[in-house]
């Protein structure tokens, strides 16, 4: 088992930043792909970022690509999302999943079984 728990979330305007943490217990995920989803407020959960396990090759929506990084930190057992140039667009609950049967990252819900509770993001104009 996985736990994830997500932080960092906030109010911001835009153009700020934002880095969010998603920090695992119960055993190490350091191998595994680790992935970012956001879900507005009455619309589906969306892909926003994900990294390979044990690695740093990284994927990203069209949406946030250029805006958003996606880095791990084996030792801390965190894996983070940095957030720049936010738009109100950007609102969102964001979460944080990963996957012990997956090292490459994937952009699809399904891919991932342990999911955290979410952190919530809001940009205002």
């Amino acid at each position: 088992q996985v736990q994830l728990v997500e932080s960092g979330g906030g109010l911001v305007q835009a153009g700020d930043s934002l880095r969010l943490s998603c920090a695992a217990s119960g055993r190490t995920f350091s191998d595994f792909a680790t992935a970012w989803f956001r879900q507005a407020p009455g619309k589906e959960r969306l892909f926003v970022a994900a990294i390979k396990g044990g690695g740093s090759r990284t994927q990203y929506a069209d949406s946030v690509r250029g805006r958003f990084t996606i880095s791990r930190d084996n030792a801390k057992n965190t894996v983070y999302l940095n957030m720049n140039s936010l738009k109100p667009e950007d609102t969102a609950v964001y979460y944080c999943a990963t996957d012990r049967r997956t090292v490459l990252p994937r952009t699809s819900i399904s891919s991932y079984e342990y999911w955290g509770q979410g952190t919530q993001v809001t940009v205002s104009s």
